[in-house]
Parts: structure tokens; sequence; C-alpha cells
């Protein structure tokens, strides 16, 4: 799994056993890197967007299947999105802009992550 999406703090809400500690500030650009963004990138960005606007981190039984509907709808735009785009600009690597994002953490906060 790639960086750009915070997964470590944002593990599926699908996965019962996995502990969400808090809801993703921001969401992340997927496109044009190297390696590009995979279905689970996409999945992942999508369930935090939903999160985000639902305020929801995991949704009650009577909202669950309007919350999964939309991460699905969401994650299907986004990916028709992703392939629909094009630039001459050469794909950023994605190492690299983990490596600045936490080197700014850890200026910023006095601790890197």
């Amino acid at each position: 799994m790639h960086a750009p999406v915070c997964r470590d703090r944002c593990a599926s809400a699908r996965e019962p056993s996995v502990e969400v500690a808090s809801m993703c500030r921001n969401i992340r650009a997927l496109y044009n890197f190297e390696p590009p963004a995979t279905a689970d990138d996409v999945q992942a960005a999508a369930l935090q967007f939903v999160r985000k606007i639902s305020g929801f981190t995991r949704p009650s039984a009577a909202n669950a299947a309007a919350f999964d509907r939309a991460v699905d709808e969401i994650s299907r735009s986004a990916s028709t999105l992703l392939a629909s785009l094009v630039t001459n600009a050469a794909p950023h690597d994605r190492d690299a802009w983990v490596a600045k994002a936490k080197a700014r953490a850890a200026e910023r906060y006095g601790r890197a992550g």
C-alpha cells in the first residue's frame, strides 16, 4: 500500500479487527505518482472522503448500507477520473513526497509522522 493515503490512522471500517484512532484530516493526491495509485489507494481515499463528509468513522447499522454505497460510488468515480486525466509532467516519486511530509511534520510538531 502506498503512503499518500494515511492508512495507518484510517484503516477500513469494513475490517472490524482494525482500530481507528481518528478521522483523517486530509485526502491526498493520487494522480501522477510512480508507482501509480492502486485500487486500494482509491478505495481508501473514497472511504476518507465519506468519513469526512458524513462525520462517521464507523456508521451505525442503520446507516451502513448508505455509507458503503457512497464509498463504492465515489471509488468508481475517482477511478474513472484518474484514468481520464492526462499530463505531460513526469510522475512524482511517492517516497520523496512521503519524506517531505515527514520532514514538514518534524519541523512543525517537533516529531516525524
